[in-house]
């Protein structure tokens, strides 16, 4: 596949193994990078970096931005946006709120915006093998699949602008109540004598088992789960509350499961 040039901004815990694999894919990079520990790193790997937000954009195919939340997009989404060539693809990883993406499609009508939420997590991206959804033109999510493909498979394509987080916000909802689910669950096996590591384990094998059961199980505890998890559910839920106000729509149970549960999300 022929190469791009990608700008990268957001290389942290999820976005430097992502640049590791773009780079090891021969593609000609740009990250942006403002921590003198990052710069480091990219000088060892041979990764070229600058600290001007503006610079990472300029002379992209590409580009791909994976900060934490909407608020950090909405602060560097019109910069970068501004600073991109004509025709370029600005791809967001953010699981966030559509109208952020679509309010950056109709100001910089001569780019164009995709939608790129993953799931997954750094042992996914060092893989290749982290899942992501993309939603834009069919062009664009083409050319986005092309970049992201370094560190991911599957890549789903969901149609348009706004339908790859609409996919992502319905899955973290869920993740959320289930792992509520899962939180009660072992707090009722306790009550009737059970282990957690024995109840999660058994889970795993039976029909009442998920992901979140399963990731429980892997962390040891829920003691530990719920700590490690509870920053992401609380992002999400948000997110998704948000989201289905936007559109005047009711998740139902689901939201009042992921809120009412033992784990802290409000």
């Amino acid at each position: 596949m022929k190469s791009s040039r990608i700008g990268f901004v957001g290389a942290g815990r999820m976005g430097l193994p992502m640049v590791k694999r773009l780079a090891a894919a021969g593609h000609d990079l740009t990250v942006y990078a403002r921590r003198p520990e990052t710069r480091a790193e990219l000088d060892q790997l041979g990764i070229g970096h600058t600290g001007e937000l503006a610079a990472a954009a300029a002379d992209a195919d590409v580009l791909l931005i994976c900060v934490f939340n909407d608020e950090q997009l909405t602060e560097i989404a019109g910069p970068l946006a501004g600073a991109l060539p004509p025709g370029a693809v600005l791809a967001s990883h953010v699981t966030g709120r559509e109208s952020v993406l679509r309010a950056v499609a109709d100001r910089f009508p001569g780019i164009d915006v995709v939608d790129a939420p993953v799931s997954g997590g750094p042992a996914e991206i060092q893989a290749g093998q982290l899942t992501v959804l993309l939603g834009g033109s069919p062009a664009a999510r083409a050319r986005a699949a092309g970049a992201v493909a370094a560190y991911a498979s599957p890549v789903i394509e969901t149609g348009e602008l706004g339908t790859a987080l609409a996919v992502k916000l319905v899955n973290n909802l869920l993740f959320a109540a289930n792992a509520q689910l899962v939180a009660e669950a072992v707090r009722f096996g306790g009550d009737l004598g059970l282990a957690p590591e024995l109840l999660l384990g058994a889970l795993n094998q039976m029909s009442g088992g998920s992901q979140a059961s399963r990731r429980a199980a892997e962390g040891g505890t829920m003691a530990s789960f719920g700590p490690r998890i509870a920053p992401y559910l609380r992002k999400d839920v948000a997110a998704c509350a948000a989201q289905a106000a936007e559109r005047d729509v009711d998740p139902g149970l689901l939201t009042d499961v992921a809120r009412r549960g033992p784990l802290a999300v409000t």
